[in-house]
């Protein structure tokens, strides 16, 4: 799989949140032998023993059972361990949700049959924040609470952790409360991960403008996973396929920012090539 991605031409790739622990000796070697460098690991990387799917929210920061968010916190520890083991700089965090109806689905729906300037469309828009915004407080204190204790295990590796924006409109950080959280750790390894399809799609669905999201957070920027989203919400898309103007984040990408990838896998290696080249065309080669 390393190989793989070597011979495309990246010198850096990222561990998922579907790496199995039988996969970890392999990487080891790869890693050790030069063959490929990491940049980043997706949580929980490796999977907890018993999952053997991509589980990213199978234990969730927010979750009002303590034996769950004890769980999150036991296997984020681990995800950190692997990666000061392969080198890594950045771990990559989903940090939940809040236990509400799922909005994301029906108001993704009204925008695949062109109903987003509808009424019934802006109702559900007010009722999915009211939800959210009356049943959000204990969550995101127990969010705070695992994430303190996560961020004090990076600081002393010299890891950060870059909290990811979501897609779904029921999962936690929603955007004002981004401003929570880089006020309860404001000089730690606790900073922002922008995945350029997630944001594209709170914007489809008119729940935020994708650059000027991104702009509010540049200065706590630690990276990026980069995809296209074909209108409204098919996402993971080659960059040049879809809806994000990718001109417009520009301003806000640096050198030392890391920049990842995140395809869909039944892409063809030409796909992915295209797609490279269109981004660096406008970002640069950096």
């Amino acid at each position: 799989m390393l190989e793989e991605i070597r011979e495309l031409g990246f010198e850096y790739a990222e561990l998922s949140h579907g790496i199995r622990i039988s996969l970890l000796e392999g990487i080891f070697a790869a890693v050790d032998a030069k063959e490929i460098k990491i940049s980043s690991l997706h949580n929980f990387c490796p999977l907890p023993l018993g999952i053997n799917r991509a589980a990213p929210n199978v234990y969730q920061f927010s979750a009002l059972d303590k034996k769950e968010r004890e769980s999150a916190l036991r296997h984020t520890l681990r995800t950190i361990e692997t990666a000061v083991r392969v080198g890594a700089q950045v771990v990559v965090l989903h940090l939940g949700s809040v236990d509400m109806p799922d909005y994301s689905s029906k108001l993704r729906r009204l925008a695949r049959e062109g109903k987003i300037q509808s009424p019934e469309y802006h109702r559900l828009c007010e009722e999915t924040i009211l939800t959210r915004e009356s049943l959000k407080r204990e969550h995101i204190d127990n969010v705070l609470d695992t994430l303190a204790k996560i961020a004090e295990e990076a600081k002393k590796n010299s890891i950060k952790l870059g909290i990811e924006n979501r897609d779904g409109v029921e999962e936690i950080p929603f955007e004002p409360d981004f401003e929570i959280i880089f006020r309860e750790f404001p000089d730690s390894s606790v900073f922002y991960w922008h995945d350029t399809g997630h944001a594209q799609i709170k914007e489809n669905l008119g729940f935020i403008h994708h650059d000027l999201h991104l702009e509010m957070l540049a200065d706590r920027l630690a990276g990026f996973h980069i995809h296209d989203v074909r209108f409204p919400d098919v996402d993971h898309c080659p960059p040049g396929t879809g809806c994000v103007d990718f001109a417009k984040l520009k301003p806000f990408v640096k050198p030392e920012h890391v920049k990842v990838f995140e395809l869909n896998p039944s892409l063809t290696v030409e796909e992915v090539k295209t797609g490279v080249s269109f981004l660096k065309q406008i970002w640069g080669e950096e």
